[in-house]
């Protein structure tokens, strides 16, 4: 029996849910011919790429097997994708051992993400990048506490102290996760816990601009409960020699300094051939179609997503990307039969922020009302969120 084959490209949050509504929507096909579904990746697991400050805090694994979330009868092959040749429904790859390969597929789905923004060189530091740069900063902010005498005041304040650079959804976390992982560890060493200081340099007027004022209000309150200060209008320019330089001209002494300056498409997109907005992310209509590709389609970070009722673009965020996932299981199922597919449609205004252990702070908007929650309920919502979105809890 002929197979018919569909590939899915890039394991994150976006290409699992993929993999998952694919799966449920095309496994029958109504001419008889079986579904082969293919998970390409270049890692040998699925990371949890929202919890990236959870190594630069503690020892928490972020990864998953892939036979814990995929479904079981779907392949998964290590790989990255180079080249697309729409035309002949061929994908071009460079498998495991640095050798190129091709795949042939009647679909494709292109769901590679994004990466974190780089920094430029010379600016010290450590740029919350992967799972290497998490390492590095827990080993950073830990040798730091070992060298906090309590005899040498002054040392000790510098030592005890530490940066996030970038006030977005990554910055808020990893600086309220830092700061109770640092206070956790002071107090086990002997040492003043109310003496660790975490400053959050915001460039923006306020905090989470996304949503209204009394949220962003709410949020500084509680991130002052974790022992973090918010330092508003203001940029880290470089650190150098134990001191943070700011864009106001004025320094703080930081024994550590992290740099979450927020998302960027992956750089990969470009060099799949396929047409590409100008910052780099792949061109679809509202059924997540490539723009002159045929059988290819791309979802979440990497995808120039429009919403046909609002003409607002969809956000660089997982909240976006699973039910896309989930709408596109469909989408390929419509175009597969011939019947009306759905559109792409806004998801409701809504966002929840981890605050450390225990701490979070949800925000929705509801028949035109701000409904705001905070404590452990909201992280309560925030774990569930996170386990969801890696397919943890159906």
């Amino acid at each position: 029996m002929k197979e018919w084959t569909v590939v899915v490209v890039g394991g994150g949050y976006a290409g699992i849910h993929a993999m998952k509504a694919v799966w449920k929507q095309c496994e029958i096909q109504a001419d008889g011919r079986k579904l082969r579904l293919i998970l390409m990746d270049p890692n040998p697991y699925h990371l949890r790429k929202v919890l990236l400050f959870k190594p630069a805090v503690g020892t928490d694994s972020i990864t998953v097997p892939w036979n814990r979330i995929l479904p079981e009868a779907s392949e998964f092959v290590q790989g990255k994708a180079r080249h697309v040749d729409a035309a002949e429904s061929l994908l071009e790859y460079e498998n495991s051992e640095g050798r190129i390969e091709h795949l042939a597929y009647d679909v494709l789905v292109v769901s590679i993400g994004s990466i974190a923004r780089k920094t430029e060189a010379g600016l010290g530091g450590i740029a919350l990048e992967g799972m290497d740069a998490a390492v590095r900063i827990r080993d950073q902010w830990i040798h730091n506490m070992e060298a906090a005498l309590p005899e040498n005041k002054e040392g000790r304040e510098r030592l005890l102290t530490a940066a996030v650079a970038g006030a977005g959804m990554t910055g808020i976390e990893t600086a309220s996760e830092l700061a109770f992982a640092m206070r956790e560890e002071a107090a086990r060493r002997g040492l003043n816990p109310e003496e660790v200081k975490v400053h959050l340099l915001n460039s923006r007027n306020r905090l989470f601009e996304e949503g209204p004022v009394k949220a962003s209000r709410k949020l500084e309150e509680e991130l002052a409960k974790c022992g973090v200060s918010v330092h508003h209008r203001n940029k880290a320019v470089r650190e150098e020699k134990g001191s943070l330089l700011l864009s106001d001209g004025s320094a703080l002494p930081v024994g550590l300094t992290v740099w979450t300056l927020g998302l960027i498409p992956n750089p990969a997109v470009r060099a799949l051939g396929l047409p590409v907005t100008e910052d780099g992310r792949l061109i679809v209509d509202e059924g997540y179609r490539v723009k002159g590709s045929r059988g290819v389609y791309a979802i979440g970070d990497c995808a120039h997503i429009v919403d046909p009722d609002s003409g607002e673009a969809a956000r660089m965020t997982c909240k976006e990307a699973i039910p896309q996932a989930q709408r596109l299981g469909k989408i390929i199922a419509a175009d597969r039969s011939g019947s009306p597919a759905p559109r792409h449609k806004q998801v409701m205004d809504g966002f929840t922020i981890g605050l450390g252990p225990g701490r979070g702070i949800t925000w929705t908007r509801k028949w035109g009302l701000d409904i705001i929650i905070s404590g452990s309920l909201s992280y309560k919502i925030k774990r569930f969120v996170w386990d969801y979105a890696s397919m943890l809890k159906s």
